[in-house]
């Protein structure tokens, strides 16, 4: 038997390779794997879907205890599933946690990790209902699992985009993934030095952007209240180059946009310029910025060009026509997925 790189698929070809020979075999599964959560309908309340996504985080893979807050990194493990909850258009409720601990880890390092988690449940509504632990031989092992809900009719998923569809994406790009290469630069210089004390001024909101993101509950509301439905909808975690290729694939549709309308913040450049750096490759395949890239329909285009936080970028087209970027000087070229993958990684996220 031949044996395949896992390396060779990447995470969401391995995820469809191994899931492809599961069939739904429950009513209440009304999706399944594919989106950024599985949508159940128990039939409880006629109008709402429940909506689950789960999120495993490893130590030495997803996150660095050497310069990463256990405070902190509760904070962001929960609130990237959260993430994925508004992705769908939906509300979060609850979660549950389960931890593989390693022996170095005492019951205050613990609860420091917690007291993250208590934070995200708090500025977010959220319940936390259960968990597990586990001992851990290869470092802090993360799972959450987050339960949520959304409006039958108004959940979005990755496949609704249409051609003349309208592309927006909130926020900023690439400040996580500059505020990542600061940390790590920084923790490289201090390798060996007793005291080193690492230089973060003017650049705080990097640093914020990669140790604490926020979730864009703000949007959503938002779009409710614009009376704006999204035709499709993701969250950038892995990249905005693999999240417009996954809407692509998904909805069997093309897309152009733009490299000037890309948004990016000040203090992203000036790293990127100090890291001698492309800008552009660190905004559209950084990761980790967990704004939310979505289409709309072009009748739509008067109400999101004025909500605030939310850029314009480009447009959906017809599949044939393919997925490229508009350069400053009108070229197109080709948009690769160049995002984050797990199993091609060889350095510590």
């Amino acid at each position: 038997m031949s044996e395949t790189e896992i390396s060779s698929l990447g995470e969401f070809g391995l995820i469809e390779q191994i899931t492809k020979d599961f069939p739904i075999k429950n009513p209440s599964t009304q999706v399944g794997v594919g989106d950024d959560c599985a949508v159940l309908n128990y039939g409880t309340k006629p109008e709402m879907r429940t909506l689950v996504t789960t999120d495993v985080l490893l130590e030495g893979i997803h996150f660095d205890l050497t310069y990463t807050p256990l405070r902190h990194l509760g904070y962001k493990a929960a609130v990237v599933n959260f993430s994925d909850v508004y992705a769908m258009n939906g509300q979060p409720k609850q979660i549950t946690v389960s931890l593989g601990i390693s022996k170095r880890f005492t019951v205050e390092h613990i609860a420091e990790l917690y007291a993250g988690i208590r934070l995200a449940c708090e500025q977010y509504g959220v319940d936390l209902v259960g968990g597990d632990t586990s001992a851990s031989v290869t470092g802090l092992i993360i799972s959450i699992t987050c339960i949520g809900e959304g409006e039958e009719g108004k959940i979005v998923y990755r496949n609704g985009a249409a051609d003349t569809n309208l592309i927006c994406v909130t926020g900023d790009l690439g400040a996580a993934y500059m505020g990542l290469q600061l940390l790590e630069r920084e923790r490289e210089v201090g390798a060996g030095q007793k005291d080193f004390q690492p230089d973060f001024s003017g650049r705080e909101y990097i640093l914020e952007r990669q140790l604490k993101p926020e979730a864009r509950k703000d949007v959503i509301a938002m779009l409710k209240e614009a009376g704006v439905q999204p035709t499709a909808m993701m969250d950038v975690s892995d990249g905005l180059s693999s999240e417009l290729l996954h809407i692509c694939k998904e909805s069997n549709v093309g897309c152009r946009i733009y490299e000037d309308r890309i948004p990016i913040d000040y203090q992203t450049a000036i790293m990127a310029e100090e890291m001698n750096m492309n800008l552009v490759t660190a905004a559209m395949n950084g990761g980790e910025d967990y704004e939310l890239l979505f289409t709309v329909p072009l009748t739509d285009h008067d109400k999101v060009v004025n909500m605030k936080g939310v850029r314009l970028i480009g447009r959906i087209t017809k599949p044939e026509l393919g997925a490229y970027m508009v350069t400053r000087d009108s070229n197109e070229i080709a948009i690769r997925a160049q995002g984050w993958n797990a199993f091609t990684q060889e350095d510590a996220n």
